[in-house]
């Protein structure tokens, strides 16, 4: 019971950071980072922390037919989901972003269903249906209220939607890898590998970083994306699965269109409008029959 409440909280840690760097990260994007160049900074960031602090825990092996396995969800996680976040973060706006990774339960879902045999009754594949028409009108129509750097709200929000799938599938395969190994062991060997992965495509932007003209404001939500956003995100959710299901992790996502919206709206950084409003109920209904109507139907 302690070890669950623990892990609660973990989750909540990792949802609320989330739903706060929606914002913490546009606002640097892409004057002083590029979207790309940001990932560069996160994964090697998140290698180092890492790596430093497995020289201070026991050394542990990985069996050779566990690396196929850390690969693909490095893939997946680190490199898939943190490209497509991040660029359609610097299209779009922190409320779409927000909305959109929300459907991480019903990804959750479909690919339990597929891969886990999971099954789909009439309520789940009723909110399946209903998250993804929320997610369609915000693709769609979720353009028409005049955003400051929003240059391409709809390619945007597509690629907002490819994230929430490839963290979904991260969440469902990394799974076995937390059930065997520690935390920080799992972590340090997928974001070694993702630095790798993500290394061709970040490194131009990279290099475009003007580090001599960063004012503090930025230099801040640099450090807050890498330490916060990365680094403990990941190590609070693997932490969290060592005792939670995927799907009782994916269900958090309910919370970070919330935060999201209030702190974007209050600083600011964004406006709600009642495009936004309905694709934003239309999704949260859809994740209810998705992740709660099974136990009704039980009860």
């Amino acid at each position: 019971m302690r070890n669950k409440i623990f892990a609660l909280f973990a989750a909540f840690g990792a949802t609320t950071i989330y739903g706060l760097n929606h914002t913490i990260a546009k606002v640097v994007m892409p004057d002083y980072v590029g979207a790309f160049g940001f990932i560069m900074l996160r994964v090697v960031g998140a290698s180092i922390l890492f790596w430093t602090v497995s020289l201070f825990l026991p050394n542990e092996k990985i069996d050779k037919k566990d690396y196929s396995r850390i690969i693909g969800v490095a893939f997946l996680g680190m490199c898939i989901n943190m490209l497509m976040f991040f660029k359609g973060l610097e299209l779009s706006t922190p409320i779409n972003s927000g909305v959109i990774v929300t459907l991480t339960p019903i990804i959750i879902l479909i690919l339990s269903a597929i891969f886990l045999n999971e099954s789909l009754n009439f309520p789940k594949i009723t909110g399946i249906i209903i998250g993804f028409t929320g997610a369609v009108i915000l693709i769609i129509y979720g353009n028409q209220s005049i955003v400051i750097n929003a240059p391409n709200i709809p390619l945007g929000n597509i690629l907002l939607l490819g994230n929430s799938i490839s963290y979904g599938a991260y969440l469902v395969f990394v799974k076995k890898l937390t059930e065997k190994y520690q935390t920080v062991t799992i972590m340090k060997w997928m974001f070694l590998v993702g630095s790798f992965m993500t290394f061709p495509v970040t490194y131009p932007d990279f290099i475009e970083i003007s580090w001599n003209n960063m004012p503090f404001f930025a230099l801040w939500r640099i450090g807050f994306v890498v330490i916060c956003t990365t680094f403990l995100t990941y190590f609070l959710n693997v932490y969290a699965l060592k005792t939670l299901a995927p799907t009782t992790i994916g269900a958090f996502a309910y919370l970070q269109p919330i935060i999201t919206i209030i702190y974007a709206v209050l600083t600011g950084n964004d406006t709600l409008d009642w495009v936004k409003i309905t694709a934003c109920i239309l999704v949260f209904f859809g994740v209810y029959l998705v992740s709660f109507k099974r136990k009704i139907i039980k009860a």
